[in-house]
């Protein structure tokens, strides 16, 4: 799944992505963490990473593997 990053704070890590069909989801430090990115730019495409059981627990750039 993907998205656009709309907003982004860089103290906290946290933020909101933009999917697609226009549903907006909020990502934790964590799933931000796990990507090694060091930052993340409004408007920039990123990829989700869900767990088994739904949970977001990975954004990376749609380039990363």
């Amino acid at each position: 799944m993907q998205g656009t990053v709309a907003t982004y704070d860089p103290e906290t890590r946290t933020g909101t992505l933009l999917l697609d069909d226009g549903a907006t989801v909020t990502f934790p430090a964590a799933a931000f963490d796990a990507s090694g990115l060091r930052l993340l730019r409004l408007g920039q495409r990123v990829r989700l990473e869900h767990d088994a059981a739904g949970t977001l627990v990975r954004i990376t750039l749609p380039t990363f593997q």
